[in-house]
């Protein structure tokens, strides 16, 4: 396999947009072909190969299905990798995510599912903007400043979604 590209991996172009169910029915193909049980009775080598590969479908796999990560990788593909932690120079995103938290943890505090449920489609909405503003920029490279705001942005609602999940998991408890 080499240094393929993640697309490459799939048989994909690069591309934001991307069919998921398409690329998780690639995924299994690929990785039934080189799972380490198919190799049990094979070489050291070819085991150890196709350990490798089946980590490089695993990685590739995880990226390309999240948006934020598909995001950081498209960008890196043309050209500079963006700095994982970056802070973001916007003074009213980062209002709306001081209210956003604030509202979570009301939210927490007052063991609220039905408005968690609400809180959540409203984060859905929000990171489905971004998608699409992502999308509309990435390949220009003269809109690249814009599409690594909209990555990093990308990025804030990802871990504002992982916390939900985590409160919804403790709630439903």
């Amino acid at each position: 396999m080499g240094n393929a590209s993640h697309f490459a991996l799939f048989d994909l172009t690069p591309d934001f947009r991307l069919d998921l169910e398409g690329l998780a029915a690639r995924y299994r193909e690929r990785v039934r072909r080189v799972h380490p049980d198919r190799f049990a009775g094979a070489s050291e080598r070819e085991q150890r190969l196709a350990l490798e590969e089946s980590a490089q479908l695993n990685e590739a796999y995880q990226t390309l299905r999240s948006p934020s990560r598909r995001a950081r990788y498209l960008l890196a593909l043309q050209g500079e990798e963006m700095p994982q932690e970056t802070t973001v120079q916007d003074p009213a995103f980062l209002m709306q995510q001081m209210e956003l938290r604030e509202e979570l943890q009301e939210l927490q505090e007052g063991a609220d599912l039905g408005g968690l449920a609400a809180f959540k489609r409203r984060l859905g909405q929000a990171q489905e903007q971004l998608n699409e503003g992502f999308a509309a920029c990435w390949a220009d490279p003269l809109r690249r400043d814009e599409a690594e705001r909209l990555a990093r942005r990308m990025q804030f609602l990802d871990k504002l979604s992982a916390e939900v999940r985590q409160l919804e998991e403790r709630l439903d408890d």
